[in-house]
């Protein structure tokens, strides 16, 4: 049996099996063959879409590698009123999506009770719809009342599963414990959860990538973001080198075979590094791509990281244009709430 056929067939390796698939690429077209082949057999060459609501670009923290952390003066600030974020909600189901996600960053505006009205709404609206929520670190009271309001999924990266190099990406008063504990309560609660982490930080090692196995396996998530670190302007990493592009396919497909029902995302960070990125991650695993309905004019300013592509199209000609790149990729783009399959 070689190590990829071990890896489907068990779902795990040792630390030298996987730091072996990590930086050779003795297996790399093997294991983009069997993690596609893995995808289609649960999938089928459906992919999911989620159209993506960047809400406010306000945050509390100051994570180091984050364009809208807290210190940083350079760039315009802004919120999304309750009645556009539905105006993005009413564009986005008109154009097929069945998912909506609103992000932002820890906004102390937004009240748990604000948020609650806005879900609600959204569900009241949109019965047949997903609605996810990625915005933070909260208490578990809060969890429970999105959940109770009408939201069903939430991402949460963990970012880092090491708690010395969480320590070099986050400053002091932000906690990896705290981080973990916010994933185990959202699963408590009854979201479909999704974490992950960012390939190419900052002093991150391949035996880092590997703790980030063994934490995705402990908490079985139902979903898994995985890109490139990319630098974001005005930040402490703002130097540093993007993450490299063939690690990041290797590590969608490792995952695609340690977890057969995730649903991981081709990410607009894929997209940035390589302009064939996200049909790379489609045929490396990946079966979730994510538009953007947020208003045109405020696309640029959720900076999260540097030159991210997509920011000056509309949310039609957006998913026009992915629905093709997909098209070439070999897979086909449905309108379906695209749930988990466990």
């Amino acid at each position: 049996m070689n190590i990829i056929e071990e890896l489907k067939i068990n779902k795990n390796l040792s630390n030298e099996q996987f730091k072996l698939l990590l930086t050779t690429d003795t297996y790399t077209n093997e294991l983009f063959k069997q993690a596609d082949t893995v995808r289609k057999q649960i999938y089928g060459k459906d992919v999911y879409i989620r159209g993506l609501i960047e809400f406010t670009n306000y945050c509390k923290n100051n994570c180091y590698y984050c364009g809208i952390n807290c210190t940083n003066k350079n760039i315009q600030r802004y919120r999304l009123t309750k009645d556009e974020i539905l105006q993005c909600c009413k564009n986005g189901y008109a154009l097929g999506y069945r998912t909506f996600v609103l992000q932002g960053g820890e906004d102390s505006f937004f009240t748990d009770d604000l948020i609650c009205d806005i879900v609600s709404t959204i569900r009241k609206n949109y019965k047949d719809c997903a609605i996810t929520l990625s915005i933070g670190e909260k208490s578990k009271e809060s969890y429970l009342a999105y959940f109770k309001a009408g939201a069903n999924r939430y991402l949460l990266r963990h970012e880092t599963a090491n708690e010395t190099h969480y320590k070099k990406l986050h400053p002091e008063n932000l906690s990896l414990k705290s981080r973990k504990q916010c994933l185990y309560n959202l699963k408590e609660i009854g979201y479909q959860v999704g974490s992950g982490f960012m390939v190419g930080s900052p002093y991150q090692t391949i035996e880092n990538i590997i703790e980030d196995f063994r934490f995705l396996q402990n908490i079985k998530p139902d979903m898994i973001g995985i890109g490139p670190f990319i630098p974001a302007q005005n930040t402490k990493f703002e130097k540093f080198k993007h993450g490299n592009l063939n690690l990041t396919l290797k590590i969608i497909s490792i995952l695609r075979l340690l977890f057969p029902y995730a649903l991981i995302p081709a990410t607009t960070a894929l997209g940035t590094i390589d302009k064939n990125g996200r049909e790379l991650g489609l045929k490396s695993g990946a079966n979730v791509v994510m538009p953007n309905l947020s208003p045109v004019k405020y696309r640029s300013l959720y900076s999260l990281y540097s030159n991210k592509i997509c920011t000056n199209e509309e949310a039609a000609e957006c998913r026009g244009c992915l629905e093709k790149r997909v098209v070439l990729a070999g897979y086909k783009i449905v309108v379906d709430i695209g749930n988990v399959k466990k």
